[in-house]
Parts: C-alpha cells; structure tokens; sequence
C-alpha cells in the first residue's frame, strides 16, 4: 500500500510545480479537489472504506485470529504440498527475523486495515467543511469514527506499536511514521469510538449492514476489557444490553447469516456483508474452510451448488479435537457449528473430517456465497458483560448474563460460585459460544494464556499428528510451536518503506 501511495504521491508533486503556470484544478478526474463536494460524495468515499472488511474477512482474519490457537488446524494433503503462509500460522512458527516476516497474511491484514484508515482519514479531514444535512452528516462520520477504531484495534491487538496516521498523507516524507506505543493507540481508538458512539443512530434507525451507537459501544467496550477497565466496560455494556435494539436469536443456528437471507438479525450488533453474486460483493471463506480432497459430490452435499467441481489443495480452519470436546454434553451449539463428512480420497486412514457448519449455507454458484462475517453478535455482549461484573467481584450478578448464554443452547445454569470458578466458567462458555469467530486467539492473548495454552496443545499435535489430520507418515515441521509470541512480527515488505521497522 505504502509503494502505491509513494507512486501517487511523486504524481502529486509533478502535477503541482505545472501549478506555477496554471493553476486550474483538473475537472476530468477524481481527487479530493474536486470530489469530496456533496453528501452523496461522502457516502462512496464511507462505502469504500467498508470493502476492505470484505478480503480481511475473507482471506486473513480467520488464520491470524482462528487457525493461529488451540481451536482450528489444517487438513494437510500431501498430493498437493505445502501452502506455507497459512500452515505456518497453524503451527506457530512464522518465519522472522529482526521484528519482522515474509508471512503473507500478516502482510496483507496490515495493509488492508491501514487502507481502511486512509479511507477514513480523507474523509475525517473533509467532511466538516462540507455544508449537508447535519444528521446525515453526523451518521456518516460516526461511522468512518467507528471504522478507523475498528482498523486500529485490529493493527494493534496483532503488532502492539503500529503507525498513528490520522490525517491523509499529502508527501513522500509523511507516507512513513514512527511506531506509536500501543498506549497510544489504545488512547486513539478510545478517542474515536467514543466520538462515533455519541454521533451514530441505533440499529433500529440506521441502514442495515452500517455502524450503529451499539456496534460503537460494543468495540470500545471490547476495547476497555482488553485494557482491564471493567467499570469503564460494564457502563457501555449496560447501555447496549439497556438499549433493546439486541435481542438472542431464539435457535443458534439462526445467529449466521444465510447467504440470501437472515442478515443482521436481532442478535447482530455487526457483521461484514457479503453478497451472494457477479457484482464483486461475494466471499468464499467457507471452502477455505471445507477438509480437502473433496470430491464434486463431496462438495455438493455441503454447499448444494448445481456444478460442484472438486477440491484440492489443502483445508483449513478443520475444528481440532480439543474444542469439539470443549462442549458440554448436550450443547446444541455443538451441531450447529460442527459437522463431518467422509472424504473418499483421503490418504488417512480415518476418512471422516469435522468441518466448520456454521458458516455452511447453501447457494448457487462454487466459490461465490453471501454469507455475512459476524463481528459482534449479542451473545458476546452479555459474556462481556458476565466477565466485567465477575472482575469487579460480583459473580453473581455475572451468573444472571452467562445463564442466558447458556439456557439458549439449552445447557442448565452454572454451577461457579466464586470469582475464580466463575472466571473459568466464562472462559470456557466463551471458547464454544464464539467459536470460528476469530476470537480464540485474542481471548488467549489478553487472559495471558499463550504459553499455557498453546505449549500443551502443541505437544498434542507433534506427539499424535494422526488426531489432528495428518495421514500417516506425515508429521508437523520440526520448528512446530516454538513462537509463541504474543504479536506478529511487522510485515517484511513494508520494512523495505520505512527507516522505523
């Protein structure tokens, strides 16, 4: 993105010395001389800085944040080799030298959020000098508030220090910043998510699919329960939970979106849309997802598409074994978010593979769903709510929020008692509530559980590789599981941009 930027930017200093004779703005072409002049102007600059969710959704969220724990692992397929980039992530041996890697998932989550952020920054810097109405306005800045934070939250919950850049880059000398401390940009996020709370409408009123005061709320709550401020946490909690615009979809199946239907329902606080279709809107984590070799049939009986073809490669994001039996005996969340199917050309001799389900709706066409990606769903919002009440010891008013988590997925109260048990008890309700969500990773981060965690798990996979997908013969590689850092290392190529990597 920086080389991009850099190119456009020595554009935009050749064009500016013709300025000395002739200073006329070009009408021909887009800029932000000449577009940023209307309402209707700032709604496509907004639109524009959702898409990027789409590829980090899509592409790279589910390995940095799901296939990088306890909770997923690869289906390796030795006929087709190694895909690198994603099984080094699995196996937590992410290539790195002096701070940095070649990892391309890192690479490009890192680069997608700062597009997100230089989206809004542009419209941030503008959009106060334009006359338009002002609620309109006020909607549409919240919500480029609210997509800087979210960006910012990410970049700093994988790197720790990132760049603060908050105004658009106008010069090569700006386009490379020092690396602000993660108190700073904690600072930042609060800052923004704060502003966007106050000015975004309510789910009830907005657009469906857009930031809300409730989304705003919830991710700067997230925020504060990262940092350990539960007062500051349980206050904007209450406020969502108080709100009535959320309410627990009756059945958890029905939390997920369809690929045509069942979007942003009364449990999303915010998903990333998808659509299903030719107009470039569609995503396709879901056979990312499925165990490979798959067979036309195989694939069919999953996706229900009328021209299955067959898949190859390798899978990813298989549920390992470890959070299939972190249910609880009669968990129907369990059949909702995991299923199995026999692969009748796997090289294993245990062709039967668990499979993701919950994200696995029927649609028309191989490869082209429209199934959204929850970010924040209601659920996490009452087991935030549980955890904060719990650490400022008070367990049993946390029980009355985990209950309801529970009672939906037809589970009896919970038997904690104490902070401590009750702590757990959260944990654990958290691992299987929001399973595949990308959460796994950061709960283990911020609960200080890495080494813990990961170590055990790690000497699960390389002593019994057969348990975790890898026909017989096969065995992790030797470096398996020996980074256990608790961020990335910063992307290689964008070290090459920049003296402060």
């Amino acid at each position: 993105m920086k080389k991009r930027l850099i190119v456009i930017i020595l554009a935009g200093l050749a064009l500016s010395s013709c300025h000395k004779f002739l200073d006329v703005t070009p009408q021909t072409s887009l800029s932000s001389a000449t577009f940023f002049k209307t309402e209707s102007d700032f709604e496509q600059a907004v639109n524009a800085a959702y898409a990027p969710l789409r590829n980090i959704a899509n592409d790279h969220a589910w390995c940095l944040g799901e296939l990088h724990s306890d909770n997923t692992y690869y289906a390796r397929n030795v006929l087709f080799g190694a895909v690198d980039n994603t099984e080094n992530l699995a196996d937590f041996a992410i290539p790195t030298a002096n701070g940095i890697t070649t990892n391309t998932h890192v690479r490009d989550q890192y680069r997608l959020d700062y597009l997100i952020i230089s989206r809004t920054n542009q419209i941030l810097a503008l959009i106060d000098g334009v006359d338009f109405d002002a609620d309109s306005k006020n909607n549409l800045k919240g919500q480029a508030l609210f997509l800087r934070a979210y960006a910012y939250f990410e970049l700093v919950r994988y790197f720790g220090k990132v760049p603060l850049h908050l105004t658009p880059v106008t010069n090569r000398e700006e386009a490379a910043l020092p690396l602000s401390s993660a108190d700073s940009i904690y600072d930042q996020i609060i800052k923004d998510a704060t502003e966007a709370g106050s000015l975004l409408p309510p789910k009830s009123t907005q657009v469906p699919g857009r930031a809300t005061s409730g989304a705003a709320k919830t991710l700067l709550a997230n925020v504060y329960m990262v940092l350990k401020k539960w007062p500051d946490a349980e206050t904007l909690l209450r406020q969502v939970v108080d709100s009535h615009e959320y309410q627990l979809m009756p059945n958890y199946a029905d939390a997920f979106s369809n690929s045509a239907s069942n979007k942003n329902n009364i449990e999303s606080v915010f998903e990333i849309q998808f659509k299903e279709g030719s107009d470039g809107y569609s995503g396709n984590f879901l056979y990312d997802f499925l165990p490979r070799p798959m067979t036309a049939d195989e694939a069919e009986s999953i996706t229900g598409v009328s021209n299955p073809q067959s898949l190859s490669e390798e899978g990813n994001n298989i549920p390992t074994p470890d959070i299939i039996a972190a249910y609880e005996p009669g968990d129907k969340r369990k059949d909702a978010s995991i299923a199995y199917i026999t692969l009748s050309t796997s090289l294993r001799a245990n062709k039967v593979f668990p499979y993701i389900k919950k994200y696995a709706k029927k649609h028309a066409l191989q490869g082209n769903t429209g199934t959204d990606w929850p970010v924040y769903r209601y659920s996490e919002v009452l087991l935030f709510l549980a955890e904060a009440l719990n650490e400022e010891s008070k367990p049993a008013d946390a029980a009355v929020y985990l209950n309801q988590v529970r009672q939906r997925a037809g589970l009896a109260p919970t038997t904690a008692a104490g902070v401590t048990d009750m702590r757990e008890a959260i944990y654990k309700e958290r691992r299987v509530e929001l399973a595949f969500e990308n959460k796994r990773w950061f709960d283990l981060v911020r609960t200080g559980r890495v080494q813990e965690v990961i170590s055990a798990y790690g000497k699960r996979v390389v002593a019994n590789p057969l348990n975790y997908y890898y026909p017989a013969g096969a065995v992790p590689p030797s470096n398996a599981f020996t980074q256990l850092e608790t961020v990335y290392p910063l992307p290689a190529d964008e070290s090459a941009l920049t003296p402060y990597f």
